[in-house]
């Protein structure tokens, strides 16, 4: 296994309509784990769909070597089949149970082959990943939309692959099998392509590669030493940019300098030769020289400034184009003793079976307070969101809420009119706000100009986030409490960055769904609730790794 790789010689990829993916894209990468990491719409999925072999390029060649397993993005998972076909496992089990029941058919052992073990090998491969409760017969609509993640990635496991794609697959996982898919991970030892924007789980890698305007470069090191390498980079880029800057001006003073002694010479040099009275021809010969020297030299400080120029755009492609959102919020200023919600013994039915524990749940929100909201897949958190902001009234118990805005950022991110500008929805949201301060705020959400102008409707999922996020913090009157369900899922980590720098300039109240442990400490989060069993609980944060 460790002779694992994969290569690609030439690549090139275009849509349909001939939009363009890669062109002439070359690379090997060996045994080890590999983060590929990009922003969204680089190509990232593309790309492992070409190596999985289910996109054909249209020049160029893939090879991989050994056994490949994939496991993409969107699972193309059926809700009727069961646990065992998901793991392509149905036949060899029931070949098995009837063997063990005396059908000495020999159809049942050619079916069987050399893997007596697999009901073993199975059980312990689920158990690795949080899934050994599962029956073999369940059918997959029964399960939560983490545990199906998990299941995919068994299933891929138990082909004993040589080289392993992972496309996201921390994706509606929760904690505790984000830790149990990183434990899977650490003892890899063939070849493993992963693309995530997970950087914790991007911290267990032994490479990154970095997709760049069709380009990939590879980092040593795990995440963290990329985020140090591309920082020490974009040092050294903005020094030599402020260097070319300095160096054209220069140039451009130099040049203009000259052009003037020469005009000044030129001046001279015609009223010496008229008071000296040379004959015509002497003098037109003088003066063509002149002419000449100040054209030679003109030529000499333009090419200077050309130079000058080229190595000014050299050293602009080398920065890194990453805005970043630098926000003041103080609108959302909360007082430290303000009681925002008081809930006592909140409780709903689905189907007629009480979402909560007997006595309901109890929560109460105070002042600027940071909360994560924990717990499994299923467990109740956006039911429980949808009952603090109102939009889901309980069937027992009663909920306090204070005057003030609360506002609700649900995993879809819906609020806004698609149909609108970006520039639009801000004026649904803050009608009495002067335009020019409207189109302010959207320019600090980095909405600048044409951008401000672009329908909702096609703004990429970072764009809208942060559009959404505009029109929320910049309403009127501002949000107290701001409810976030799952906000960093499918977002790059650029926008997930951006989206860090929004939360920490809102002064208000926050209550955020969220599995991912980096993002919850950048956002300073300083209260922990765990929803399990159908009820919450005061915790602290989970354990490091």
């Amino acid at each position: 296994m460790s002779d694992s790789f994969v290569v690609c010689s030439n690549l090139s990829f275009s849509w349909p309509d001939d939009t363009p993916v890669f062109q002439d894209l070359s690379f090997t990468i060996g045994a080890g784990r590999t983060g590929l990491v990009a922003p969204n719409g680089a190509g990232k999925s593309t790309l492992l769909r070409l190596l999985a072999g289910e996109y054909r390029p249209t020049a160029g060649s893939v090879s991989t070597q050994g056994v490949l397993g994939y496991l993409p993005q969107t699972l193309p998972l059926v809700g009727d089949r069961t646990v065992a076909e998901v793991l392509e496992i149905a036949p060899l089990i029931g070949a098995l149970h009837a063997i063990e029941s005396g059908d000495a058919d020999e159809e049942h052992f050619t079916t069987i082959g050399n893997d007596w073990d697999i009901e073993e090998r199975t059980r312990a491969q689920l158990d690795r990943l949080g899934l050994g409760d599962l029956a073999f017969d369940r059918r997959l609509d029964t399960l939560s939309g983490g545990q199906v993640v998990s299941l995919g990635l068994a299933a891929q496991l138990l082909k004993r692959p040589d080289v392993l794609l992972l496309d996201e697959p921390t994706n509606n996982l929760d904690i505790e099998a984000r830790h149990k898919l990183a434990e899977v991970l650490e003892q890899w030892t063939g070849c493993l392509l992963l693309v995530s924007h997970d950087r914790a789980l991007l911290d267990r890698m032994d490479r990154i590669a970095e997709l760049d305007r069709g380009d990939l470069r590879f980092y040593g090191g795990n995440f963290t030493a990329y985020e140090a390498a591309v920082r020490a980079a974009q040092e050294v880029a903005e020094k030599n940019v402020r260097n070319a800057e300095q160096e054209l001006k220069r140039e451009k003073r130099e040049l203009q300098e000259a052009r003037e002694r020469a005009a000044r010479r030129a001046g001279n040099a015609s009223r010496n030769l008229k008071n000296a009275g040379l004959p015509k021809i002497f003098a037109g010969t003088l003066k063509r020289n002149a002419q000449e020297s100040a054209g030679r030299a003109d030529e000499l400080h333009s090419a200077r400034v050309s130079e000058a120029k080229a190595r000014l755009d050299e050293a602009g492609q080398a920065l890194r184009n990453e805005q970043k959102l630098s926000l003041e919020l103080p609108g959302t200023q909360v007082p430290a003793g303000r009681t925002l919600l008081a809930a006592e013994r909140m409780q709903v039915r689905y189907g007629g079976r009480p979402v909560f524990a007997d006595d309901g749940v109890d929560l109460t929100i105070r002042g600027p307070e940071r909360i994560a909201l924990l717990g499994a897949n299923g467990a109740g958190k956006s039911t429980l969101l949808r009952l603090v902001t109102g939009t889901l009234e309980p069937e027992g118990g009663q909920i306090r809420r204070a005057d003030g805005r609360i506002a609700y950022l649900s995993q879809r991110l819906d609020l806004l009119d698609p149909e609108r500008t970006v520039a639009e929805n801000l004026a649904v949201f803050a009608p009495q706000a002067p335009e020019a301060r409207r189109m302010h705020l959207l320019a600090r959400f980095l909405f600048r100009g044409a951008r401000a102008q672009l329908p909702v409707g096609v703004l990429s999922g970072g764009e809208r986030l942060r559009a959404t996020l505009a029109c929320v913090l910049g309403a009127e009157p501002a949000p107290q409490l701001l409810l976030l369900d799952e906000p960093t899922n499918n977002l790059d980590l650029v926008s997930v960055g951006q989206l860090e720098s929004a939360l920490n300039a809102y002064r208000g109240a926050l209550l955020v769904v969220s599995h991912d442990e980096r993002f919850l400490a950048e956002i300073k989060v300083s209260r922990w609730l765990r929803l399990a069993e159908g009820r919450l609980l005061e915790t602290g944060p989970p354990p490091a790794d």
